[in-house]
């Protein structure tokens, strides 16, 4: 509602989605402990979801439609999971790397912006991985003949078979991308803004392969429980072995994908669009105060 008392549908501008980011991320770091960790487990299971509905949606596709046309259907529906984030509230990793707004400002202190990032990262690692036994458990792998889990078995050995430095600059890329997709939601005035504006950079980072730190930590360990727990009646429909996905490893896991793609993401997500934004729309408020 503006000044003369009228309502206003009009899309926010952004100088004034560089003030609601600071805004939102003072509140985010003021919320008390278990309320963040219980929306990070929550998160994780959202993003989780975009996982499943995204490796459902292109089991046995890759043999029958161009990579391209794979692909685009892939982050169509992993955007599923953002979209749950943002309109049904949650606490993702990726997403408050945008924190650093208020950080920058000295809104928040160096300590608070850690202990929400430690907590988060930790909620989210520990819904993704509850999804991951839940669907081990529920069998869902074993749809289509196999599939599926062919596909999750196939997502899990390329991720791990990465290089350090090649999966940090594809975190960097990934979460670059998703926190404009979080940048533009702040822009939105409706539920229907939201997801509209969610749905095009989700769908980018997903068809060209970048690498997500939340959803990795259910892409790879999905693979890892395939390829420890599968029934014989499994390799045998997917015509495949154990050995045919030799990077799916804990080590792999850890140290080729997740550590670097993380810090890739926090690069590209707090520095590559946090700070920059702050840098045009906000450094002058915090010099003005000074």
């Amino acid at each position: 509602m503006d000044q003369n008392n009228h309502i206003s549908l009009d899309a926010l501008v952004p100088p004034e989605m560089a003030a609601k980011a600071e805004q939102i991320g003072f509140k985010k770091v003021h919320m008390d402990p278990i309320s963040v960790v219980v929306l990070a487990i929550v998160a994780g299971v959202f993003i989780s979801f975009g996982a499943i509905f995204s490796t459902t949606v292109i089991a046995g596709a890759s043999g029958t439609l161009p990579y391209g046309v794979t692909r685009l259907l892939a982050g169509v529906t992993f955007s599923l999971g953002l979209i749950l984030v943002i309109v049904g509230g949650a606490e993702l990793f990726t997403g408050n790397n945008l924190i650093v707004m208020a950080w920058a400002s000295r809104k928040v202190t160096t300590q608070e912006l850690i202990w929400n990032w430690v907590y988060v990262y930790a909620g989210n690692f520990i819904g993704a991985l509850g999804a991951v036994v839940a669907m081990f458990l529920g069998g869902q792998f074993l749809f289509a003949n196999g599939a599926i889990g062919a596909v999750a078995l196939s997502i899990a050995d390329a991720k791990c078979n990465l290089n350090f430095w090649q999966a940090m600059m594809l975190g960097i890329l990934c979460n670059n991308l998703v926190c404009l997709a979080v940048w533009l939601t702040f822009s939105a005035r409706t539920t229907t803004d939201r997801i509209l504006t969610i749905i095009p950079p989700i769908t980018a980072f997903v068809a060209a392969g970048f690498e997500h730190s939340i959803a990795n930590m259910y892409f790879i360990p999905i693979g890892l429980l395939i390829k420890w727990g599968a029934p014989a009646t499994f390799w045998t429909s997917i015509g495949k072995t154990v050995a045919d996905f030799p990077h799916i490893t804990i080590e792999n896991f850890l140290f080729n994908n997740l550590l670097p793609v993380t810090l890739g993401n926090i690069l590209g997500g707090s520095v590559l669009v946090g700070l920059v934004y702050w840098f045009v729309y906000l450094r002058h408020l915090r010099y003005s105060e000074v």
